[in-house]
């Protein structure tokens, strides 16, 4: 091996180190971008943000999930050892459903867009022994966990009526003035990923009270 193969090589293997290094996943809640704001027996609530530019770690979700996208950006995703996907659309109120329990779920994710990207993450800790067989309204999506339900109101406009079985939150898409989330007369004022946690039954109603449009999911416990 002459001098210059020999200083090649030993470039290359700090570089092989180094990827190799940069591939080591770590937990979702220990990725910097990721930052776990609310929890308790049921759900851990993460906030994502990923400002223009910027790259998550590698980290692995382990759990059944549900995950609103807040703001429109565009994205490229990537799995362990995988290539870099193509470039495509966040849109708020966006709701994706995944069943990590089955098969821990390891990526990250590529800001290629002009705006930060913020995502609320509903991670749950465990299913249910017996989980409800009813929805409340029209399902957008579901895991063995949870069901979400979206709504997109008017000024003055609401839901129809409904009960949940089970505990569920209330997350707002966007600024908006709602009656309590649980369903009485009170009225709370929601900012873009301001969230309640509910633990009532009975038949309510939720109701605009803004005087522009709002949107907001449900995300119930099965």
């Amino acid at each position: 091996m002459n001098i210059r193969s020999y200083i090649k090589a030993a470039l290359i293997v700090p570089l092989v180190a180094c990827a190799t290094i940069a591939q080591t996943p770590v937990p979702v809640e220990q990725e910097p971008h990721h930052h776990v704001v609310w929890k308790n027996g049921f759900v851990e609530v993460i906030r994502v943000v990923v400002p223009a530019g910027e790259t998550t770690l590698f980290h692995t979700h382990s759990r059944d999930r549900v995950a609103v996208d807040l703001t429109g950006t565009m994205l490229s995703f990537q799995k362990l050892n995988g290539t870099e996907g193509q470039p495509e659309p966040s849109i708020p109120g966006d709701v994706s459903s995944h069943a990590d329990f089955d098969a821990p779920y390891t990526h990250r994710l590529h800001n290629v867009g002009e705006k930060t990207y913020e995502v609320i993450d509903f991670e749950f800790f465990k299913r249910p022994q017996h989980p409800s067989e009813v929805a409340a309204a029209a399902v957008v999506a579901e895991n063995p966990s949870a069901r979400v339900y979206k709504w997109n109101l008017a000024p003055g406009g609401a839901t129809s009526p409904h009960v949940h079985e089970h505990p569920y939150i209330v997350l707002a898409v966007t600024p908006m003035r709602l009656t309590a989330a649980d369903g009485t007369s009170a009225i709370e004022v929601f900012k873009a990923g301001d969230f309640r946690w509910v633990n009532a039954k009975g038949p309510h109603t939720l109701a605009n009270s803004g005087s522009s449009g709002g949107h907001f999911v449900e995300i119930e416990m099965k």
